[in-house]
């Protein structure tokens, strides 16, 4: 058996066109387009690659996208002003911090940002009380990876009421808010992590198995019960030799691509999955398309509640 692969591309593609006419009436209705202020501290080269894409999609589908930098050397008390600002801006309808922020920050730095930022204006889903009205079943603008995940599930007509599901990772961007919006849609759910006992064989109970751990190649068959979906959250650069040949087979193009490169970019999941699971989404290709579309979906739907009569 090989498993059907989720086509996250695809599932983007139709998310962000979905969202044309609301931009479209918004604009109308309002004399400008929905605002998407995205704040990037430093030059991280991966989130220099994520914002830029994010700034082009945003662009693309009719947001006016306005990329906010500052210095490396930036302290927290100079981007808490800038979050400020961004709160109090009329066009500006979503505000996005891009993590990770430089470690001189200090710990719990994102933290105090996610707190600054307007609920309102959180399309992150990040601020208390959108995590408060997550919980509550009522959440106006949710985590978008792990509503990328629900997106992604309903429209391959994965089922997931009565469905037993069990997440890796109990992160606060991913892993707990997966479990919330899984519960709502009446699946059993159990989240695991660094200290559960027995991993693989709980793991192996799962009808829909969550990999959002950050470890390459971690979940491997024996974590998988036959014809199980299998979701991997994980986007790992592997640069590593004796890693990347643990994941692939000797002559497989994906080791060819590691050569060739001198990195590859590897999900939770191992590739051998494929020959277990029912459904799997790949990396890349899976999840992380639906994270920029539902950024795009949370943005669109807090221009709107904003207009909306108090």
């Amino acid at each position: 058996m090989t498993a059907r692969l989720l086509d996250g591309q695809a599932i983007a593609a139709a998310i962000r066109q979905s969202v044309l006419p609301d931009v479209a009436a918004f604009a109308t209705a309002v004399g400008r387009p929905p605002g998407l202020g995205i704040v990037l501290v430093g030059e991280d080269p991966a989130s220099e690659i994520y914002v830029r894409n994010k700034v082009r999609a945003g662009t693309e589908s009719g947001l006016w996208v306005d990329l906010q930098r500052l210095p490396s050397s930036a302290t927290l008390e100079d981007l808490l002003v800038v979050v400020e600002r961004l709160n109090r801006s009329d066009p500006h309808d979503g505000i996005l911090v891009q993590s990770p922020l430089p470690a001189a920050m200090g710990r719990g730095a994102a933290q105090r940002v996610f707190d600054a930022i307007d609920p309102e204006k959180d399309v992150d889903g990040f601020h208390p009380v959108s995590v408060g009205r997550l919980v509550q079943g009522r959440a106006q603008l949710a985590p978008c990876t792990p509503s990328g995940v629900i997106e992604m599930l309903q429209r391959s007509d994965i089922p997931m009421s009565g469905a037993r599901a069990v997440i890796v990772g109990r992160s606060e961007i991913v892993g707990k808010p997966m479990a919330m919006l899984l519960l709502q849609r009446d699946a059993t759910v159990t989240v695991c992590h660094s200290k559960t006992r027995d991993l693989p064989a709980l793991c192996a109970t799962a009808d829909i198995l969550v990999a959002a751990i950050g470890r390459a190649g971690f979940v491997t068959p024996d974590f998988v019960r036959p014809g199980a979906t299998v979701v991997d959250v994980g986007i790992n650069r592997v640069t590593d030799g004796a890693i990347a040949r643990r994941l692939f087979a000797p002559g497989s193009p994906r080791l060819a691509d590691f050569e060739r490169r001198g990195s590859v970019v590897v999900g939770d999941v191992h590739p051998d999955v494929v020959e277990v699971a029912g459904a799997l989404t790949p990396v890349p290709g899976g999840v992380g398309p639906l994270t920029i579309a539902m950024l795009l979906k949370n943005t669109v739907a807090a221009a709107q509640g904003r207009q909306r009569p108090a």
